[in-house]
């Protein structure tokens, strides 16, 4: 029976056709990891998938399929690829390291095996691994607060996956780095998440909005601002910039804050326009779709106004990829 607290331990896949070795990994690493043992690869393939563990220690010289083969084959099923492979063999040589990286391991334990250097390896291995988790949930939080802002405002959900999208190819069009422009893609979907203190009086009213109204509804972009909160760099500092400045125009007519041209920060510009295109080329319950090519005219109408203007016509450049986002997440 399995204890509270071995249930809460990490789980590593040890796989090694010798029953000495996997009896002294057993030994190594039993005190602090649930374990799970395979003498072969394909019955290390067969545990992987309906188990899940959080690593895998695998001996490369196998009867039948290696450990190369079976760390291929790991890494080709989508429900095995993130799972980090160490490799645990006699080989030693520099290029039976790189094949064994380009297979898809993390790292290589020589043996035969020293207690503290397994024990380290693996510690600091499952560290990243839990890093990444975090990660992860952090960002499907963000994206499910997001999407909590646009049902409350009648949307479909659909409205910030498409213009989140569109903000990364236009990000990526003017020179961020990959890393950058996948934070962006993160962040956008926050831009709207002020509208969660918008009274649904006044967000969801069918006719237009009186002063002072209108007023209430402008103040969903600093309510987005304290809801996120500010941070001193990464994906949640951008999305702080994209939620308060997304509404300011190059003209310095916008709002909350009336900021004018570079004043604006560049992810707040980006959005401004994916998320203006989105909505002129989407179906509201107060209007029909524009046509893509009528929406075109409009921004260009509104460069060095609405928008900055050479963002505008990098966008425009774009337009394939985004009419593919377009018709990928199209409303149903």
């Amino acid at each position: 029976m399995i204890t509270t607290h071995q249930a809460n331990q990490p789980q590593i896949l040890v796989v090694d056709d010798e029953a000495s070795n996997l009896q002294l990994l057993r030994h190594i690493l039993q005190d602090h990891y649930r374990l799970l043992f395979a003498k072969d690869g394909p019955r290390a393939l067969e545990l992987a998938r309906a188990e899940q563990p959080q690593l895998i220690l695998l001996d490369v010289m196998m009867p039948g399929m290696t450990g190369y083969e079976t760390c291929r084959h790991l890494k080709a099923n989508p429900l095995t690829a993130n799972i980090p492979v160490i490799f645990v063999t006699a080989l030693s040589d520099t290029d039976d390291e790189v094949i064994g990286f380009e297979a898809g391991a993390v790292d290589y334990i020589t043996k035969p095996v020293s207690p503290p250097i397994v024990r380290a390896r693996v510690r600091n291995h499952l560290s990243l691994v839990g890093v990444d988790e975090l990660k992860k949930t952090r960002l499907e939080i963000v994206q499910r607060l997001g999407l909590a802002a646009e049902f409350k405002d009648n949307e479909t959900g659909l409205h910030v996956i498409r213009m989140s999208h569109y903000a990364r190819i236009l990000g990526l069009a003017i020179g961020m780095t990959e890393a950058e422009a996948e934070d962006l893609l993160h962040a956008a979907p926050m831009h709207d998440v002020g509208k969660i203190g918008i009274p649904d009086n006044i967000l969801r009213k069918p006719g237009p909005l009186d002063a002072e109204e209108w007023k209430v509804m402008q103040s969903h972009a600093s309510i987005g601002g304290d809801i996120i909160g500010r941070h001193p760099h990464g994906m949640l500092a951008m999305a702080y910039d994209v939620a308060v400045t997304h509404h300011e125009k190059w003209d310095g007519s916008g709002y909350p804050n009336g900021l004018q041209g570079e004043e604006i920060p560049l992810v707040g510009r980006i959005v401004a326009i994916a998320d203006v295109f989105d909505a002129l080329t989407s179906a509201r319950p107060y209007k029909a779709a524009w046509p893509v090519e009528k929406a075109i005219d409009h921004m260009l109408a509104q460069r060095d106004k609405h928008f900055e203007g050479r963002l505008v016509d990098i966008f425009i450049k774009q337009m394939p990829a985004l009419l593919e986002v377009k018709q990928r997440w199209a409303e149903h």
